[in-house]
């Protein structure tokens, strides 16, 4: 029997995974933008609750289908058991180079971008760095899923500890400063929520990816729903944390008009070493979300050389280091394609997300209309978790995916990175075209 993934990580590793992909360099960059588009102190604490709701909504879903399905693939063998293996292999198609490594790269530019203001590496250093960061993070991956976890332990601790700190710094910034944190009597407008929960939701993405381990939590099903509700519980509480700290220390209007909230926070209570903490800070952010998305992005293939035998050699697992190989190496070849696409465009970060957001937004609403087709064609299965209130529930998460994929589809109309999506995807169909003949021919009996 080939070598097969086997239960190493316990509920806390899984977390940390979890957390160290959700709660990236985005909250640095978020809360302003947020509170610009909500207008009232009221309706941006509303819309940062009202996204930890919604996700734990969407966690609760996942937990279902990965309580019932438990396996290396994530909503690759979700959308596999409700659709069959055409779409799944669509959504493998644009993990592989668009979402997963998307991210990686779209990560990667920011720790570049911090690492430059210290030691500049010429034109394209952000590139650089990120590319480092790339070969680093995946070398550290190959040795095995318990080096890996580990490193991700201690990442998403410090981040989580640094992401508090700031918070606490805020507060303390108000209580010194009290005047400076009062707040505006603006009303706000529901209209306006509506828009501040894109970016919002954004913030809180990522933690679907915790069913990419589900066959490698020790303890079966159930503990990946602990995961999962665990996971999005903690996150929760350290955004509104933050999002309170700051926004008490530079007063509503100082949050609005910042640029770097966390910056502004620790400059005017540490003075001049503010900013180098806060680059250390975002270092070890991108780092945590860059080694949580390897871990998680190189399994995918596993699972995929399973269905497709011409794609075998994709699957490689290496029994010793419980780790996927040939996965690993591809998701840093295509992460390292995708950089240097990103350093010849005028703004790499921005082009990586108006890339990336739509083909995520896409099939993370058929993942969940995924749970509402299995429950009917697939009644049988046993189910050690049923989500509560169903269907009102996951037919809620669906709703907000659809409006995220037409919101982020609006955005990237008029650039270019969001046709070279497209042409991504329409590209995946001429491989799947492609792979389906083959498979015909080896399959076909001999003359």
């Amino acid at each position: 029997m080939p070598p097969q993934p086997r239960p190493l990580l316990g509920v806390f590793d899984a977390m940390m995974i979890t957390v160290g992909i959700v709660v990236g360099v985005g909250i640095f960059q978020t809360p302003s933008l947020v509170a610009q588009t909500a207008g009232s102190p009221a309706l941006m604490i509303a819309a940062w609750v009202l996204g930890g709701v919604l996700s734990l909504v969407g966690a609760l879903s996942y937990a279902e289908l990965a309580a019932a399905y438990p396996g290396t693939g994530g909503d690759y063998g979700f959308l596999t058991r409700a659709y069959g293996r055409n779409v799944s292999f669509l959504f493998a198609w644009a993990r592989e180079l668009v979402i997963a490594t998307g991210s990686i790269a779209l990560i990667g530019f920011i720790l570049g971008d911090y690492l430059t203001r210290i030691l500049p590496l010429g034109e394209y250093s952000a590139a650089v760095y990120a590319a480092l960061a790339v070969l680093a993070l995946t070398a550290i991956n190959l040795l095995g899923l318990r080096t890996s976890s580990r490193l991700q332990n201690l990442l998403t601790v410090f981040e989580v500890g640094g992401v508090v700190a700031v918070a606490v710094a805020g507060l303390m910034l108000g209580m010194r400063d009290a005047p400076a944190a009062g707040v505006p009597a603006a009303a706000g407008s529901p209209g306006a929520l509506g828009a501040a929960m894109v970016f919002v939701l954004l913030t809180y993405g990522g933690w679907n990816d915790a069913a990419y381990i589900s066959a490698e939590v020790r303890g079966g099903p159930r503990a990946v729903v602990r995961t999962l509700l665990y996971s999005i519980a903690l996150i929760t509480t350290i955004y509104l944390l933050f999002v309170v700290g700051v926004s008490y220390g530079l007063g509503f209007d100082g949050l609005r008009s910042s640029e770097a909230a966390g910056v502004d926070v620790l400059q005017r209570l540490m003075g001049s070493t503010a900013a180098q903490l806060i680059g250390a800070l975002v270092v070890i952010s991108a780092m945590t979300s860059m080694n949580s998305t390897m871990i998680v992005g190189g399994r995918l293939n596993y699972s995929l050389a399973r269905d497709w035998p011409l794609l075998k050699p994709l699957g490689r697992w290496s029994e010793a280091g419980n780790t996927p190989v040939t996965g690993l190496l591809l998701q840093a070849l295509i992460a390292l394609g995708l950089i240097a696409f990103g350093a010849l465009q005028k703004d790499g970060f921005t082009a990586l997300v108006e890339f990336t957001a739509p083909v995520f937004w896409l099939f993370f609403m058929l993942s969940g209309i995924a749970l509402l087709v299995l429950r009917r064609q697939d009644p049988g299965t046993p189910r050690p978790f049923r989500v509560p209130l169903y269907p009102l529930l996951p037919l809620l998460f669906v709703a907000t995916c659809g409006w995220l994929l037409y919101s982020s589809i609006r955005y990237a109309q008029s650039r270019h990175a969001g046709y070279i999506a497209l042409l991504v995807m329409c590209g995946g169909v001429v491989a799947l075209l492609a792979l389906r003949r083959l498979q015909a021919r080896a399959l076909a009996p001999p003359n």
